[in-house]
């Protein structure tokens, strides 16, 4: 007797103990799943506000480089004294000033493409310093006709920069 009621007892206990397992088992999973649909959602209205951000540091970075191409640069800063020496230091001054105000901007793009841009900037400064170096160049006209020169024979190195940023931003859109 003792084992027919053990035996229908189990009869009961098991079905009972494997459904609530499966149930269980897909409460669980189903909670993983909401958890992952909320931050995803999370994540997506995340994306959606920073991209304009994200955009804008790119047309301030691309500003920035349009800014210290030696051919505009030459054409905003101009010499008081004709002295060359201290015209290529008032445009080196020029370019890191511009470059400090838009430092903040590295947060919001890659660091690939903000190693382009730093490599960019610093390639136009050392351009400027070695040109004034040049022992036939006496004064500043000469100094931006020589700067000049060389921007035609060779492509700016914010042209480059420009179009990494370019390629980056069609990557995000």
């Amino acid at each position: 007797m003792d084992l027919d009621r053990i035996i229908e007892l189990l009869s009961y206990t098991i079905p009972s103990v494997v459904t609530g397992l499966v149930a269980y088992y897909f409460f669980v999973n189903h909670t993983k799943n909401e958890q992952q649909k909320l931050k995803l959602s999370l994540l997506k209205e995340n994306q959606k506000k920073a991209l304009p951000i994200k955009l804008q540091a790119y047309e301030r970075m691309t500003l920035f480089l349009e800014r210290i191409n030696p051919s505009n640069l030459l054409i905003r800063i101009t010499s008081v004294n004709n002295d060359k020496n201290a015209y290529a230091v008032s445009i080196v001054n020029s370019i890191e000033q511009e470059f400090e105000h838009n430092l903040a901007q590295q947060i919001y793009i890659s660091n690939e493409c903000w190693n382009v841009i730093v490599a960019s900037k610093n390639t136009t400064i050392q351009l400027i310093t070695n040109t004034s170096k040049l022992e036939n160049i006496t004064n500043a006209q000469e100094l931006r006709e020589a700067i000049l020169t060389k921007m035609i024979e060779v492509s700016p190195p914010s042209k480059t920069a420009l179009a990494f940023i370019k390629n980056e931003v069609k990557d995000i859109i």
